[in-house]
Parts: structure tokens; sequence; C-alpha cells
């Protein structure tokens, strides 16, 4: 358990921080900018899960179908910023709008198939 809980640290920490160093080699404006930035969230889980599941001892090693999953979460994420504002404004907790995405690829990779 204990190694989930630093696993999915480190995935937060890399994503959140890696995503922009990415995006912006990446020539997309607008509302594609933000799925294009799910994505990668994702993959960036994926790999973070992947490199971690050789060093951790009790994490499993992340399938295609954890990649899939974390892509269709964060898409979907992203999906609620663009198309649903007024859905994260009902949230009386406040917070970046680029959690929603990303904490979508976390439960998609975290998720067992």
């Amino acid at each position: 358990m204990l190694s989930y809980l630093i696993l999915i640290a480190v995935q937060f920490a890399c994503a959140f921080l890696g995503a922009p160093q990415i995006l912006a080699h990446i020539p997309v404006s607008g509302d594609a900018r933000t799925f294009v930035h799910a994505a990668i969230f994702a993959v960036i889980v994926w790999l973070v899960g992947l490199i971690a599941s050789h060093i951790l001892k009790d994490v499993r090693q992340p399938s295609s179908s954890s990649l899939a999953l974390a892509l269709i979460l964060a898409l979907a994420g992203a999906a609620v910023i663009v198309f649903a504002p007024t859905l994260l404004n009902a949230i009386p907790l406040k917070f970046p709008p680029l959690y929603v995405p990303l904490v979508g690829a976390l439960l998609g990779y975290l998720i067992r198939r």
C-alpha cells in the first residue's frame, strides 16, 4: 500500500511538472490544447508507472489497457473542463481546472483490469 502512495505522488509530480514542458513543443491552441494536455498527462502517468513497477516492490506492471483507461478518463476530464465549466464551478473546493484530467489519468491507471 505504501508503494502505491509513493507511486501516486511521483506520478502526480512528474505529470504536473512534465506535461507543460512537453506541451511547449506541440503547436496547438484553443480547446484542443486542453485535450492534448490531458493525453500527455495520461502517457506520463503510464510511463512513470512502468518505470516504477521495476523499482518499487509491490507495484504491478501496467498493461496497455491501463494506458487506454488512463487516456479515456483524462480525456473525459478535459471534456468536463471544455464543455461543462459550470460543473467545476459547482464544486465548493477551488482548484486548478487541469487537476481534473490529471486525477482522471491517475484513477484510470490505478483501476485494475
